[in-house]
């Protein structure tokens, strides 16, 4: 079982360790079981240090390029499907628009919507094994609230059942093919930015 364990490390989203990077602890459930590892994404953001009360700003994400590996001690990766991340709307902010840009090797064109009060962004894939690809930067657009308060960035998630990222991963050891469906969620989880509200 421990190859079947190294086979989550093909699952994240590999990046230069010179970045900024959310570490997210995932579980996958595949045949042959459960199992769970922490993976680790590149990340950067960016946000004005303070805007008035009441007023328009942006918040941006930037997830850098990553490599997935075609193989992992005998397993094959084939590929990554319908890969979703959620970025909350900060507390004293209200949400205005969020649009996407660039990314590439995605095989689809991703997307972008609020649920609830979450920004979430996806892409259906297929990602193969083996290919480089970066997600696109994911733009937000929010008004401040009350003056006095600070504004803060983070990721999505809080456990295995409340995940910030989530993808398919086809995944072949012999002659068994199966798609085994992991659910992340970021830990620790500091602020990426802090806007202070002024008056």
């Amino acid at each position: 079982m421990a190859t079947v364990s190294s086979l989550v490390v093909v699952l994240a989203l590999l990046a230069p360790t010179n970045q900024p990077t959310a570490t997210y602890a995932c579980r996958a459930d595949t045949k042959f079981g459960r199992h769970t590892i922490s993976v680790r994404q590149a990340v950067e953001a960016q946000a004005p240090a303070s805007v008035r009360a009441n007023t328009r700003f942006t918040v941006a994400v930037h997830l850098q390029p990553g490599t997935l590996p075609g193989e992992v001690k005998g397993f094959k990766l084939k590929e990554v499907r319908d890969l979703t991340l959620r970025v909350p709307i900060p507390a004293n902010s209200a949400y205005v628009s969020a649009k996407l840009t660039g990314g590439s090797g995605l095989n689809s064109t991703p997307s972008v919507q609020l649920e609830g009060n979450t920004a979430v962004l996806k892409v259906a894939g297929p990602i193969p094994g083996g290919a480089t690809f970066q997600l696109p930067a994911l733009s937000v657009r929010l008004k401040s609230g009350r003056a006095g308060t600070t504004i803060e960035t983070k990721l999505k998630g809080s456990s295995y059942d409340d995940p910030g990222l989530t993808f398919q991963a086809k995944i072949k050891w012999k002659f068994i093919t199966t798609t085994a469906p992991v659910a992340c969620y970021p830990n620790p989880n500091p602020a990426l930015t802090r806007t202070s509200v002024s008056r």
